[in-house]
């Protein structure tokens, strides 16, 4: 081992230029090809820089595998156990002491650290080991060292390591720092593509490549695959393809216990071969010991989050060109090599340059309490960035911290928010905790975030309650679905973990009551062997509030057939019917967001009277005053609404007038002014009045289309305590449109557009206005023997059409010019009339003759 440690390593050569680039500068960028020993060699040959003074060196690695990885290496190459000169801290694991003076840690652990200590006391160089990963903590990390470097410790240096990685643009961020390169080494790799496009079932297609590939090569295997699913399907395609039996198939991904992925990376013994199954944990900064053989499936998987639907997915994306060749290069660590990609080399020229920055596709929640608790109110503006965090998602994560209370109104964090960011969990889960602990569930509400953090440990399971993984963890039996042990001892560690960090005290066996454990029958010796948190029964019912907590935008109200509509207005469906499919409110854990109706994946139910309880303050109360067509009338209802949900409705015994009256108003407007009772006098009236306004523009506009648009205007003062089509039915309408005019224009109207004519006869006739453009009268011919020429109307401007009726009202002539019916086309009519009604009178002179009314003139 220590003869190992002092091999010469291709970075070695570029120690001494680094060490006088940081003497000169404070940042720099290092881009050395895997193997070439960055990562251990470099914060050793920092330790003793003039620069230093004795401070402690910080170096970020992307995950915790790797963090103890090159801590062990570094403190075996000094002759000594982690904890001492080489330290690390990950995530429920540290190993540093008072002497620790290089201490490897995970991404999220930089970022406490600077909330903790802004200036960073005591350390005088941050490196960003792996930065070509671009990991959401990485940018921000670096991101807020820059702003600590200029604003509290010039003295502070900043080393940037990666193997792929555009080093230009790093350099330009971090003031125009000197970019080394060392080449590294490796030995050559052998590169297959599949011939053709694989078909059917990816997971097959790589058992066989990597059964076949260990039969006719030497070394180890490691096989790429996107996640943990894929890894136990090909696992399990292994066995049964009659390996050899010295081959041990091994997973590799980042929830497996430290023990079982320390064993994976491991030299096999003598006389045995592996095949390791890894996501990207394998990709970068960790060797395998004994691979010769790489099996890539080209997928990896991402979180992608959703603006639209305010929800993140895992999402199986096509690796890129840089992290293709990370893979490749794991064949050539320690002897020549082989490749086999199972994609063709048409498909491996489509694939991107460089993998998406996580921080561009990624929940910006974390991000966002982060900066708002370091005092940045806009980070596009306030903070150096490679990449910008994106506008649509940085404000739909503020807004969620403003709904878990995080925020106050102004965007600075509450005391509550501080409290969440000092939990160092995600937003969500930490407002859940919290709260939960104020309400005596805190226990519980550990054991539900380690649960919602980790993949779902009850195997064979179709149900999406989720408090039969409660249950299941607590040592229950669940309808013959397995609890992965492994899960279960991992889920237990991480909830002791945060209980620890939020200060929960589990409750003591010997108190079970309330406070005691779940289980029965021996169930909670069982749990508490597992070292599992000890949480109430009768707190089982309350994980559906706790969800709710914690998702606060997925509360959900049943609509029918396990449809449900969530609090942010779209809609979700349990995909088989289950008995949550029928319950009135559930708080959904987890959503696969696919098409209109996102599936709902874990929940659990949630009563009316918690939502009440313990979300009053988001509740509205509306009142909703509105028309309704088929009832003809105004209808008064109040609300209890929780976002897109109500959660109560009842009638509106006493709704505001005004909104009433606005209701009403709306209801003529939708349905038209025939809801109004029109009589003829007042749609005559409406007609006279529009004749007028024909020849003076400046006569009030009572047309229908005005009418309709200015109802507030002219019906509101009739309409008070109205609600319906039978109390409009009230209203006179022709005193309504008269009080439109003036005294004034009242007398000229009756002057020149009188509502009856006084003919020769002696009789009043009515003036049809139905056309105010051709208004007329009906009147029998005999009327208006002596009547020389047509009456006028409009102050002598408009003919009266005139409509000759029979001595039985039906009409004979239609005539705008009486002096010519009376020279021209009587005649003919006479002879007509004359033979139908012989005893009436039928002149020869009619224009002589005396007018009558009767059958024949009175003696």
């Amino acid at each position: 081992m220590e003869q190992r440690h002092k091999q010469a390593l291709p970075v070695d050569g570029l120690l001494p230029e680094l060490l006088e680039r940081l003497s000169e500068q404070m940042n720099a960028v290092l881009i050395a090809s895997p193997g070439a020993g960055k990562t251990t060699r470099v914060p050793v040959c920092l330790l003793h820089a003039p620069w230093l003074e004795g401070q402690k060196i910080i170096m970020l690695e992307p995950r915790r595998l790797a963090a103890r990885a090159a801590a062990r290496y570094m403190a075996a190459s000094l002759g000594e156990q982690p904890g001492g000169t080489v330290g690390y801290r990950v995530r429920m694991d540290t190993k540093a002491g008072p002497h620790t003076r290089i201490e490897v840690i995970t991404e999220g652990v930089l970022t406490r650290m600077l909330q903790a200590d802004p200036s960073l006391e005591g350390i005088g160089i941050v490196i960003f080991d792996e930065f070509h990963e671009r990991h959401l903590h990485s940018d921000l990390g670096l991101a807020l060292c820059l702003q600590t470097q200029a604003v509290l410790r010039d003295d502070l240096r900043l080393l940037v390591m990666s193997a792929t990685l555009d080093a230009e643009p790093v350099a330009g961020l971090l003031g125009g720092a000197s970019v080394l390169v060392s080449e590294g080494r490796a030995y050559p790799v052998q590169t297959h593509y599949a011939p053709k496009r694989v078909e059917g079932r990816m997971e097959d297609a790589v058992a066989r490549t990597a059964a076949d590939a260990m039969d006719k090569h030497e070394g180890d295997a490691l096989v790429f695959l996107p996640g943990a699913a894929e890894i136990r399907r090909v696992q399990g395609l292994l066995g049964s393809l009659g390996l050899s039996p010295n081959v041990r198939v091994m997973p590799l991904y980042g929830s497996m216990p430290p023990d079982a992925q320390d064993r994976a990376v491991a030299a096999c013994a003598e006389g045995e071969r592996k095949i390791v199954l890894a996501t990207t944990i394998a990709e970068s900064s960790v060797t395998v010991r004994g691979v010769r053989i790489v099996v890539d499936s080209g997928l990896s998987r991402v979180p992608r989050f959703s603006a639209r639907t305010g929800m993140t997915r895992l999402e199986t994306v096509a690796v890129s060109v840089a992290s293709a060749d990370q893979r490749r290069g794991r064949a050539g660590r320690e002897a020549p090599g082989i490749c086999f990609r199972l994609w063709t080399e048409t498909e491996h020229r489509a694939l991107q340059p460089q993998s998406e920055p996580e921080l561009l596709g990624a929940d910006l929640a974390p991000l966002a309490l982060e900066l708002a608790v370091w005092g940045i109110a806009d980070p596009a503006e306030e903070l150096a960035w490679l990449n910008k965090p994106p506008a649509a998602a940085y404000s739909q994560a503020q807004e969620l911290l403003h709904e878990l209370g995080a925020l106050d109104a102004k965007g600075k964090p509450t005391a509550h928010g501080r409290a969440m960011a000092e939990l160092g969990m995600h937003p969500r889960l930490a407002h859940m905790v919290l709260t939960a602990d104020k309400l005596g569930l805190g226990v519980i509400a550990c054991e539900l975030a380690a649960l919602l953090s980790d993949r779902d440990p009850l195997r064979g399971s179709r149900s999406i309650d989720m408090r039969l993984r409660l249950e299941a963890l607590h040592g229950h039996a669940i309808g013959g679905a397995v609890m992965d042990e492994a899960a279960a001892k991992r889920i237990a560690a991480e909830a002791r973990e945060w209980m620890r960090a939020a200060g929960i005290q589990p409750a003591s066996p010997g108190n079970a009551g309330d406070n005691g454990q779940i289980g029965n029958n021996g169930t909670a010796s069982k749990a508490e062997s597992a070292g599992i948190p000890i949480s109430s029964s009768t707190h089982i019912d309350s994980i559906g509030l706790l969800i709710a907590l914690a998702y606060p935008d997925r509360i959900a109200k049943r609509r029918g057939d396990g449809r449900f509509l969530l609090r942010n207005g779209r809609g979700a469906a349990v995909q088989e019917l289950q008995p949550l499919s029928a319950s009135p409110f559930l708080a959904a854990a987890e959503l696969e967001d696919s098409g209109s109706d996102s599936r709902i994946l874990l929940a659990a139910p949630l009563t009316p009277m918690e939502i009440e309880r313990h979300f009053g303050d988001q509740l509205e109360v509306e009142t909703e005053v509105q028309w309704e067509r088929a009832a003809e009338a105004v209808r008064a209802r109040s609300r209890v609404r929780l976002g897109s949900l109500i959660l109560k409705e009842g009638i509106l015994a006493d709704p505001d007038p005004e909104l009433v009256e606005e209701a009403l108003l709306s209801g003529i407007a939708e349905q038209g002014l025939g809801l109004l009772p029109w009589t003829k006098p007042a749609r005559q009236l409406q007609a006279r009045i529009e004749l007028m306004r024909s020849h003076n523009p400046s006569w009030p506009d009572v047309s229908d289309e005005t009418l309709t648009a200015s109802l507030k205007k002219w019906l509101s003062p009739y309409i008070g305590g109205m609600r319906s089509r039978n109390d409009l039915s009230k209203l006179k309408m022709a005193e309504i449109i008269e009080s439109q005019l003036s005294w004034q224009e009242r007398q000229q109207l009756g002057e020149e557009v009188p509502t009856h004519l006084t003919v020769p006869s002696g009789s009043r006739i009515p003036v049809d206005y139905s056309d105010p453009a051709a208004p007329f009268l009906a009147v029998r011919l005999q009327e208006l023997f002596g009547l020389r020429h047509t009456p006028h109307i409009a102050g002598g401007k408009l003919p009266v059409t005139i409509h000759l009726l029979s001595p039985a009202h039906r009409p004979v002539q239609v005539t705008k010019d009486l002096a010519s019916f009376w020279q021209h086309a009587y005649f003919e009519v006479k002879k007509d009339l004359k033979g139908r009604y012989p005893k009436h009178y039928w002149p020869d002179n009619p224009l002589e003759a005396a007018p009558t009314n009767r059958a024949k003139p009175r003696a």
